[in-house]
């Protein structure tokens, strides 16, 4: 068993590593890990990059893109439950203190969407007080597409080569 996901785990990593199949991994990757769904997305820009630095700026953008697309998908999630929710209750929400935060903020928060754990929420959170649309994707890309290129670059200079082989 163990020899078999070993040798998965390496077709899986030589397929991504492939420019034709890397870009279609690394949006379908980037997008599902925008989501609420538990899934890191670096590692899946990082492998393509590193198979081809060439490849920097196209990865960067399609996994921004993905990423901003799955960042989307959580702020409609978010306005569709925060409509279902009001039309059977109508209670205080549950944390007025971050809600308020979120409020004063506004869309521009959503340059924080990069963030672990509380960046997808933040998504899903900003649709549910139904934040402008457009002015949070602005955000959200902007956030997402810095941050994967300060992951890239740090991980394309820290990152020994031989830790590769």
């Amino acid at each position: 068993m163990e020899a078999w996901l070993a040798q998965f785990i390496h077709d899986l990593l030589a397929a991504l590593a492939l420019p034709q199949v890397g870009l279609v991994a690394v949006f379908i990757i980037t997008f599902v890990s925008a989501t609420l769904l538990p899934l890191g997305s670096e590692p899946a820009v990082f492998l393509v990059v590193k198979a081809d630095p060439g490849m920097f700026w196209p990865v960067i953008a399609v996994a921004t893109v993905g990423n901003t697309l799955g960042g989307i998908t959580s702020w409609w999630v978010g306005y569709g439950a925060e409509r279902a929710v009001e039309a059977v209750r109508h209670r205080e929400p549950p944390n007025p203190r971050a809600l308020a935060w979120l409020k004063r903020f506004g869309p521009k928060a959503c340059v924080l969407s990069w963030l672990p754990i509380v960046g997808d929420p933040l998504c899903a959170v900003a649709g549910w007080l139904r934040l402008p649309f457009w002015p949070c994707v602005g955000w959200m890309a902007l956030g997402k597409g810095l941050r994967f290129i300060c992951f890239t670059v740090a991980l394309m200079y820290f990152i020994p080569e031989h830790w590769l082989s």
